[in-house]
């Protein structure tokens, strides 16, 4: 297979584009058709927290796919995935602050101290932010190394969105769907937690 150079890559960006647009797209066409559901509201809140979960795993299934499929510069799609990522996340906690909350400052903290899968879910939004504001190359340049150390951190918001999923999910008794997605993430950590175990072993067997 002929190895892609980052020019290659980058003239895919316009279709992961578009398919990053599909879930606002088919919303869009939804709402016009009228088939949001009996209730809109309840349904593009689920749907928008679900497809930052499927986004978040994509993102974090970039780096074992290019080692896999021998396609380094397929990590020039990784920021892309992760930008959409946050932007469906940013749609869920809006669809939750606005339409749950009416903005209500002192309701939305009392929510968040109350229920803690509202709690978790917030943590992950935050740092979520964090890491899309330090995206840009002259936050990496900024940061140096710590950049890296920095995004490490979406393994935690994996766990931390799972966890709030699954305590959602828990008070319906419905969890079929959840272990479905925290199996995907356990694979794709598992995957981390083998290579860095094999680095290091290489990395000592070094005279």
């Amino acid at each position: 297979m002929k190895t892609l150079s980052s020019r290659d890559i980058d003239r895919c960006k316009p279709l992961l584009f578009l398919l990053g647009l599909y879930p606002l797209l088919r919303w869009v066409w939804l709402g016009v058709q009228n088939e949001l559901t009996a209730n809109p509201t309840e349904f593009l809140t689920r749907s928008s927290g679900t497809w930052t979960l499927v986004c978040l795993l994509v993102t974090l299934g970039v780096s074992p796919l290019r080692q896999w499929v021998k396609q380094p510069a397929l990590v020039r799609l990784r920021r892309m995935c992760g930008l959409f990522t946050f932007f469906y996340a940013v749609l869920h906690a809006l669809s939750w602050a606005w339409w749950d909350q009416s903005f209500g400052w002192a309701s939305m903290l009392t929510d968040i101290w109350k229920r803690p899968f509202i709690l978790v879910g917030a943590a992950a939004f935050l740092t979520m932010s964090l890491l899309a504001l330090t995206s840009t190359h002259g936050w990496m340049r900024r940061l140096g190394a710590h950049w890296q150390r920095l995004h490490r951190m979406i393994y935690l918001i994996g766990v931390l969105a799972i966890l709030h999923y699954w305590w959602h999910k828990a008070g319906k008794n419905d969890l079929q769907t959840v272990m479905i997605y925290a199996a995907v993430l356990a694979a794709l950590l598992l995957w981390r937690v083998v290579r860095w175990r094999l680095q290091r072993s290489r990395a000592l067997l070094k005279p």
